[in-house]
């Protein structure tokens, strides 16, 4: 069984470096497809990771109040809002806390520039944390029973469009994708079918003799095998080092701009390793099963 298996292996690798220009057209078909996928996975991936950041900024609905409700009453409403079980967390957020809040988070190092104020422009507030963004709606309903709210402030709609966007983009690449695995894989049938006819003498000799059908298509399966996996890992070179050059020129001013964190490129390289390799191998060996159809009883 060894014997059998390292005879395959030999005679696969022999194969690709006997024909290779049709090797070599096999193996940049999938690196293609490989690399458009990897191109959609990187954007997928870090656009998933902000609409995942984005639904915990905005699993929040901030209640501003007139100036003439106190304290007292916004206590009172606290009181009234704290037995909902959409509510995770309510609490009262006056006006100076909100305007230290917002020149550490927002303005940073040039929160100076805030001090010639002659007074503080922003409300007090009460600050709600839901338990789901789908509860939002319901809280900001029933905030508007209370008197004294003078803007009810939360972004569900703002989300379920990134969720449709985000929805949309990945039907996209599937359909996209599944059209580059049919072209690679019709691509390595005719380079492995090539083999076959110019070893077709061989093949119907070895049958005469009483081989078996695997035996036979060991060889161009490992064939097909070995394109899959030169493809994949030089795909994931290549995608590992344009994406490493993208976070290190994009990265902080995204941070900056729109408080977005990139995928480290570790994590991202160790899952498309996964993924192509995968991808790279059935392509393959698919494309190899399917070229040996017509010369073999299946």
């Amino acid at each position: 069984m060894l014997s059998k298996f390292w005879y395959s292996t030999k005679q696969g690798c022999i194969q690709v470096f006997r024909n290779r220009a049709m090797s070599l057209a096999s193996l940049f078909s999938i690196m293609a497809m490989l690399l458009i996928l990897g191109l959609f996975f990187v954007v997928m991936v870090n656009i998933g990771v902000a609409v995942e950041e984005a639904k915990q900024d905005f699993e929040s609905v901030s209640a501003y109040l007139e100036d003439d409700v106190t304290t007292q009453d916004a206590e009172t409403i606290i009181m009234q809002l704290a037995g909902m079980e959409e509510i995770a967390e309510i609490y009262y957020l006056d006006k100076d806390t909100a305007m230290e809040q917002w020149k550490v988070q927002q303005w940073g190092d040039d929160a100076y520039m805030l001090d010639g104020l002659v007074e503080n422009p922003l409300p007090n507030s009460i600050e709600i944390t839901v338990r789901e963004l789908s509860d939002a709606d319901k809280v900001a309903e029933v905030l508007g029973t209370f008197d004294g709210i003078m803007k009810i402030n939360y972004y569900k709609e703002t989300v379920d469009k990134l969720v449709k966007v985000t929805d949309a983009l990945t039907k996209g690449m599937l359909v996209i994708m599944a059209f580059l695995v049919i072209v690679s894989v019709v691509v390595v049938s005719n380079t492995v079918k090539l083999t076959v006819f110019a070893r077709q003498r061989e093949i119907e000799i070895m049958k005469y003799v009483g081989a078996t059908n695997w035996f036979i298509r060991g060889p161009f399966l490992i064939e097909g095998i070995v394109i899959g996996l030169i493809s994949a890992f030089v795909s994931v070179v290549l995608t590992g080092l344009v994406y490493s050059r993208i976070v290190s020129m994009v990265a902080l001013d995204l941070n900056l701009i729109m408080g977005m964190q990139m995928v480290g490129t570790a994590f991202m390289v160790k899952n498309l390793v996964w993924i192509f390799v995968s991808l790279g191998v059935s392509i393959g060996a698919v494309g190899s099963i399917i070229s040996m159809r017509r010369f073999l009883d299946t």
